[in-house]
């Protein structure tokens, strides 16, 4: 069969979207997504809809938290260093250290590829990240979707995104109506740039620097620029439970885009400033560089990037030495950062600047 002017039959496969591949793809995963299994997950891979099957048993008053997310333009530098493995990691942070934020437990993670073309091995290699990291806060990789979009993305162009749900109890929802004046800021510690901010630090690494991949991150630094731009994110949900078991914590702020100024009022009530002392934390190489480089100003810089704090919890005075013991034991680095007082809501730095003069 031919068309009117002596073609060959159409294909979908021709036209740039090969199933087969996405069926080898899907085989590749299957063993990923197993490893992540929860007791209340039924059936398996496959199915149109992953069923969770939640004990309510074990609630008093559960309320469902759910939460999305992706890998932003990190996923580029991926792309271009051809390395993929930590991005999922990136993936699961970004979505459940949203959940933990009011107290949440994780229960499941469904994760969205798009891409130009599957290739098995890429789309095998970004799940196994996913489901390292579901498997380190105990989330089930619940099912995804892979999606070849030829014509709209290059063959290997890619986006990651993910959906999360977690439970908590309605009495133990964290935020605002808990901190009061008083509470104590404590600072989990981040070594890079987690997955936000990449659109200023690769414009300003890349395109004003003029650095390649392979160049060292800073001078004399042991790491390259990729080696450093896909630092995998931490994850902080494991701690931040660990904390909640054994400290009075009120409420937690995930530093993501926005920054210091537009993350960490969004645990304030009205009257209520939070005070976040300089030099209470070590700030990561990788953003001094990228301020220097960049003649990027200090007040973008917090605005934009974590700054070596991915997470700062609200705690009652006094239980800060709990809390940050029960980080510890989960191997978070942390410390304490500063303080609710009161007066109009938003962030106040004080203190040394975070770099020195020059830096």
């Amino acid at each position: 069969m031919t068309d009117a002017d002596g073609r060959p039959p159409a294909t979908y496969a021709a036209a740039g979207v090969d199933i087969a591949a996405g069926d080898r793809a899907v085989d590749r995963i299957g063993p990923l997504v197993a490893a992540t299994r929860r007791p209340e997950v039924l059936g398996g891979l496959g199915g149109f809809g992953g069923l969770f099957a939640l004990d309510t048993a074990r609630y008093r008053q559960p309320v469902l938290v759910a939460s999305t997310d992706g890998v932003g333009t990190k996923a580029e530098v991926a792309r271009s260093a051809g390395r993929y493995g930590t991005l999922g990691v990136d993936l699961v942070a970004m979505c459940v250290d949203d959940l933990v934020c009011v107290g949440a437990e994780p229960l499941f993670l469904l994760d969205y590829i798009s891409t130009g073309a599957v290739d098995p091995d890429r789309m095998a290699e970004l799940v196994a990240g996913v489901a390292e990291g579901c498997r380190a806060v105990g989330a089930a990789l619940l099912g995804g979707e892979m999606a070849e979009h030829a014509g709209l993305l290059a063959p290997d162009e890619f986006d990651l995104v993910g959906f999360a749900v977690g439970v908590v109890e309605r009495d133990a929802v964290l935020g605002s109506a808990r901190v009061t004046p008083g509470d104590v800021l404590v600072g989990l510690h981040s070594p890079g740039l987690r997955a936000n901010g990449y659109t200023l630090a690769r414009h300003v690494l890349f395109e004003r620097a003029g650095l390649a991949l392979g160049d060292p991150a800073w001078p004399g630094a042991a790491v390259t620029v990729a080696d450093e731009l896909l630092r995998p994110s931490v994850l902080y949900t494991p701690g931040v439970r660990a904390a909640l078991g054994a400290a009075d914590v009120h409420a937690a702020a995930h530093i993501t885009g926005g920054g210091f100024s537009g993350n960490i009022p969004r645990v304030l009530p009205e009257g209520c400033r939070a005070v976040v002392e300089r030099g209470t934390w070590e700030v990561p190489a990788v953003f001094g560089e990228i301020r220097r480089l960049g003649a990027v100003a200090d007040e973008e810089m917090v605005r934009v990037f974590n700054c070596g704090l991915g997470m700062v919890l609200a705690v009652g005075a006094g239980s800060e030495a709990a809390a940050l013991a029960a980080l510890r034991g989960t191997g978070l680095t942390a410390g304490v950062v500063g303080r609710v007082e009161p007066g109009p809501r938003g962030v106040e730095l004080t203190g040394p600047p975070l770099w020195g003069a020059g830096g």
